[in-house]
């Protein structure tokens, strides 16, 4: 099966978890899929890096559209004017957009992944122009293609609720993390990453999300300075400014000592499963997730989690998760005790249970189950079509 994989969505480094889903589904299925070829379509920003990642397996090839992805517009005219024209000439079987939208015209069936419908459920994430295009883009590739991939049963739920998608078409196939987060490093290893990140020497409680507003780390904030007189540790925020930004500063100025947060944008990716696995504690304070993948990394590291129960998160943090019922700082600071007073024997035995949990998801079954649905896009009639 030759299948065309539509990366024009990927701008690294930006995109989140969607990034990290699609190089190690495309891994997972170059490395256990012999009989399957992958075309990607790429971008200027993406070209070189998906390369360099991806090009050692001989059965994937790369075609650059070149234009900067960056200018959203640019890329969205791309994909619906160049890129059906390339897949044709391409002779993929079946093409699979792994970012939310698909091209109107295709000359093979197509499949999609909508891996939530956040735009919808909080409008607050984006401008007034950028909903209105995305809410057109989803429905008509929710639409247009055989078949459609959701992350999980709470999004399926979610496309089925604002889509005209049918639920027959929906395929729910789950991420996971990398099992890497979950090896310790050599101690000289996991002190570098400490210490170049600035985190060595204090416990600290770790999340990691950019700032957007249903991302709530404002509250999370809030519930720090709740606890901060209690507690020695530190919050670290690892994530880029978004339009919640102003709420997560306003937060962080109102504590009595701001200076036990630190804000990191960025970290190299080999430096993350030390700043997990060295953490006290991971509270990811999101109302709304398609998924939830880092929740699962810290899970793999051993770290005890804290997080609302709401959206997709209990569907993969299952009971080796504190859950906190309510959206508010005073919740999440109650929740953050009660892990944070575990003694070693209860640390020890919560985590080992969570590392279980997160190790029943594996990037191969998301591969496996990305390839039956590619398979099954081919296989049955267009479901449009009527007699």
């Amino acid at each position: 099966m030759r299948v065309g994989v539509n990366a024009l969505f990927l701008i690294p480094g930006e995109v989140g978890g969607t990034e990290t889903y699609l190089c190690e589904t495309l891994t997972a299925i170059a490395r256990n899929h012999g009989d399957i070829s992958l075309v990607l379509f790429t971008n200027n920003e993406n070209h070189a890096p998906l390369k360099e990642r991806l090009g050692g397996f001989t059965q994937i090839e790369f075609v650059n559209l070149g234009f900067n992805a960056t200018n959203r517009y640019a890329r969205i005219i791309r994909e619906q004017f160049q890129l059906p024209s390339l897949v044709k000439k391409a002779g993929v079987d079946v093409l699979w957009s792994p970012g939310y939208t698909a091209p109107f015209f295709s000359a093979c069936p197509q499949v999609v992944t909508i891996p939530d419908m956040q735009y919808k459920s909080h409008p607050q994430d984006m401008t007034l122009l950028a909903r209105i295009t995305t809410d057109f883009l989803v429905k008509l590739a929710a639409q247009r293609s055989r078949r459609i991939i959701a992350i999980s049963e709470f999004s399926k739920k979610e496309i089925v609720r604002f889509t005209t998608a049918r639920i027959e078409t929906i395929d729910v196939i789950h991420l996971a993390a990398d099992p890497g987060f979950g090896k310790r490093g050599a101690d000289a290893e996991a002190s570098r990453a400490l210490q170049s990140a600035g985190i060595a020497g204090k416990p600290y409680i770790l999340c990691i999300s950019n700032t957007y507003p249903h991302k709530n780390i404002n509250a999370l904030v809030e519930a720090f300075g709740e606890v901060l007189d209690e507690i020695p540790h530190r919050l670290v925020l690892i994530g880029r400014p978004r339009f919640g930004e102003p709420a997560v500063r306003a937060a962080i100025a109102s504590l009595k000592d701001s200076s036990r947060v630190l804000r990191i944008q960025y970290l190299p990716f080999h430096d993350l499963a030390a700043i997990y696995q060295s953490a006290d504690l991971f509270v990811f304070p999101s109302l709304y997730e398609g998924f939830g993948l880092p929740v699962l990394e810290a899970m793999i590291a051993g770290t005890p989690v804290v997080a609302n129960r709401t959206a997709s998160i209990p569907e993969l943090g299952g009971n080796c998760i504190y859950y906190t019922d309510g959206h508010g700082s005073h919740d999440l600071a109650l929740a953050m005790r009660k892990a944070l007073a575990m003694d070693v024997a209860q640390r020890r035995d919560w985590c080992e249970k969570a590392h279980v949990q997160a190790r029943s998801f594996s990037w191969r079954a998301t591969a496996d189950g990305t390839v039956e649905c590619l398979r099954r896009a081919i296989s049955v009639i267009d479901p449009r079509r009527r007699i």
